[in-house]
């Protein structure tokens, strides 16, 4: 079978969706011809790219598309109108030698533009969908939320009414996307979001007889340093709780990063630190912490996962969360029992919690993080969930 694979990211971006389309090409091309369509790396916005080794079991094709790293809406529309109509035109262009599309793109418009060319040729197409649009976009902005849901959600019903098939990434969004954009149930497969757990077991075996490092209690946060993550707050949090022998990490590159570096300078004399993260050093970088951190502005985490949970759960940290109550982040903190739940975007309260976790003993901080691996092992695991994307894809 000739699979064609759209990736809005792909290695060497350290973004999780870039490892998970690394994943599906490589277990694909076990048996199947593969080729993967992706712009030149951008993501995160600062980061410092490397070469990437030549990819010999499938081909990799980087579009001269633009691209726009840092978040900045009307860039990303443009993003994503140029990486769909470099795509269309190589489904036009390659259509005979196409079997199956699996699209994992920026919405909205390079999704439409794929599922296009797909039903020009009749071409079966999967849609990943990562997060809900335009709802997540129009939550941001309450204001234009109503204009911007009447002139993208058509765009989105178009996509997913035309898909062949859809991935959606918990069983909140199936039931969301099945309730508002009137697509059949049979059509919509749930696989969720993965880390490949191989990476955090290498490295714990790894540094089994290493001595440990003294250090003071370390909050971190590590990921992508973007507006939406609600950095800002952490930190003012932080320096509220004044503690001892205690500091705030933040791990990671992103278009806010060196605006939340100035902002921490100017609060000193809390202990504030900005680490990068070279690529392939997650599991090393988040084993200095002692409690992760999650937060992310209201409304933000209601229709997806953030892609950090589970790399920290791997890590087995506990984590502080600060998230709507109704979100699949919520669900899963909770259902792992792996950590802390606050409502998002409250400084006071977030403070005291960094109080009281300071002080919680060394043994009931492990049993959380445990717990948060236990549950990940069984749930969000390579080796869970990417036999079943890989299925979705080629039983058309």
């Amino acid at each position: 079978m000739n699979i064609l694979l759209i990736s809005a990211v792909f290695p060497p971006e350290p973004i999780v969706s870039a490892s998970l389309s690394k994943d599906i090409a490589h277990k694909l091309s076990k048996n199947n011809n593969v080729t993967v369509l992706c712009p030149k790396p951008t993501r995160p916005h600062g980061f410092n790219f490397e070469n990437e080794p030549e990819v010999e079991e499938y081909n990799v094709i980087k579009l001269s598309s633009y691209t726009c790293s840092p978040s900045k809406i009307i860039g990303r529309f443009m993003e994503s109108y140029s990486f769909g109509k470099h795509c269309y035109k190589y489904i036009v262009s390659n259509h005979k030698n196409i079997d199956v599309i699996y699209a994992n793109t920026w919405p909205l418009l390079a999704q439409y533009f794929s599922v296009k060319a797909a039903k020009k040729y009749k071409l079966p197409i999967i849609i990943h969908v990562q997060d809900v649009y335009p709802e997540s976009l129009s939550n941001k902005v309450p204001l234009f939320k109503s204009m911007f849901n009447f002139m993208l959600l058509p765009i989105d019903k178009y996509v997913l009414k035309n898909a062949t098939k859809i991935i959606a990434i918990s069983n909140k969004m199936k039931n969301y996307l099945i309730k508002t954009r009137k697509v059949e149930s049979e059509k919509v497969n749930v696989v969720q979001n993965w880390q490949d757990e191989s990476v955090f077991l290498d490295y714990e075996v790894s540094n089994l007889s290493r001595s440990t490092i003294e250090k003071p209690f370390t909050f971190m946060y590590l990921g992508n340093i973007g507006p939406v993550a609600g950095i800002d707050l952490l930190i003012e949090a932080f320096v509220k709780a004044d503690l001892k022998n205690c500091r705030l990490v933040i791990a990671g590159s992103g278009s806010q990063k060196e605006l939340l570096q100035e902002k921490a300078n100017a609060l000193k004399p809390a202990r504030i630190e900005f680490w990068e993260v070279p690529n392939g050093k997650v599991p090393e970088i988040q084993a200095q912490a002692d409690v992760m951190l999650l937060p992310i502005k209201k409304g933000a985490a209601a229709s997806s996962i953030p892609s950090k949970l589970p790399a920290y759960m791997f890590s087995k940290k506990p984590i502080i969360a600060c998230v709507d109550d109704d979100s699949d982040t919520a669900r899963i903190i909770n259902a792992a029992n792996c950590g802390w739940l606050l409502a998002p975007e409250n400084i006071s309260i977030l403070a005291d919690k960094f109080k009281l976790v300071f002080a919680i003993s060394e043994s009931k901080l492990l049993d959380k993080g445990n717990n948060g691996y236990d549950y990940a092992m069984e749930n969000l695991s390579k080796k869970k969930n990417l036999n079943k994307l890989a299925s979705s894809i080629t039983i058309i």
